[in-house]
């Protein structure tokens, strides 16, 4: 078997050994999606990392990418769980959040019941889970106050209906959010917002860690670092430039909007000494949107 890029492919009908993840499927937004580590013209990633470290010497996981930039929750179970299920997959990632926390009509109970939807799925289909928490995007890009305290907010409710899920639908899940990311600033690529060709592999490893932990029979770790040098300023004032900025472009049409009616809602709450209430009642309805689950 081999392991294949993005897009649904056909599923053979060969049997794995119990235990093996043979048929990988990674549903979710950019991270998933390997935006920092290109590869060519295209992107690699965490995911597609692991995949080729899954199976024994010799033999690779059939692995289909789903996850494409600016996905929301709500694309999941629209979009990319009906090509997931059709790939019958015993391996399947579902990391995503981070674009719900940056748009002005943000809804933690919406978010709430798109995850459990899609895990419940994928679960029932009899599929491992991979699950992460998400690091706060306006620590990342050291945003203004206005603007980092409110997302900041709202990811950590994301994070908090995560962790739920992940005891909810027995999921295996990397603290990803835990990871250093400021402090060894190479894990992050130029864009400050996705991790690098190294930020990536780190993750594919500490999955592969957990798997092992979880008992799963997996072939050798995937390397810690790639095996190619990293990108030197100028390639990466070069990315930028040409990628990055389009990238940005395309993102700033339907993120920048929300991001700025953000900053003016927090702004008008800490004027009004009310950003602590604020902060209450996220966790609350975080709390809530649990609790409608049963």
């Amino acid at each position: 078997m081999s392991v294949l890029g993005t897009g649904p492919d056909r599923v053979t009908e060969e049997r794995s050994p119990a235990g093996e993840l043979a048929r990988f499927v990674a549903l979710g937004d950019s991270l998933t999606e390997g935006v920092g580590d290109a590869t060519g013209e295209g992107w690699r990633g965490w995911a597609a990392v692991l995949a080729h470290a899954l199976l024994p010497e010799g033999r690779e996981a059939k692995f289909t990418n789903l996850a494409y930039s600016g996905a929301l929750t709500s694309d999941l179970t629209v979009r990319q769980l009906p090509d997931a299920l059709a790939a019958r997959p015993q391996l399947a990632a579902v990391v995503v959040g981070g674009n719900d926390t940056l748009r002005a009509g943000f809804d933690i109970r919406r978010t709430t019941l798109e995850l459990d939807a899609t895990l419940g799925e994928l679960s029932g289909h009899g599929a491992v889970l991979l699950t992460a928490c998400l690091p706060d995007p306006g620590t990342l890009l050291r945003l203004p106050a206005p603007l980092a305290r409110p997302l900041a907010r709202r990811m950590r409710a994301v994070n908090t209906v995560v962790h739920a899920l992940t005891a909810r639908h027995r999921a295996v899940h990397l603290h990803l959010a835990d990871l250093p990311w400021l402090e060894e600033r190479r894990l992050l690529s130029v864009d400050r917002l996705h991790p690098s060709a190294e930020g990536h592999h780190l993750i594919a490893h500490r999955f592969h860690e957990l798997l092992a932990e979880a008992g799963h029979p997996l072939g050798p770790p995937p390397a810690s670092a790639p095996a190619e040098p990293p990108p030197g300023l100028a390639a990466d004032l070069w990315w930028m430039a040409t990628r990055g900025t389009r990238w940005v472009a395309a993102r700033s049409t339907d993120l920048l909007p929300g991001l700025l009616a953000l900053a003016a809602a927090e702004a008008v709450a800490r004027l009004r000494g009310a950003s602590g209430r604020h902060d209450e009642q996220m966790a609350r309805a975080a709390a809530q949107a649990l609790a409608s689950l049963g």
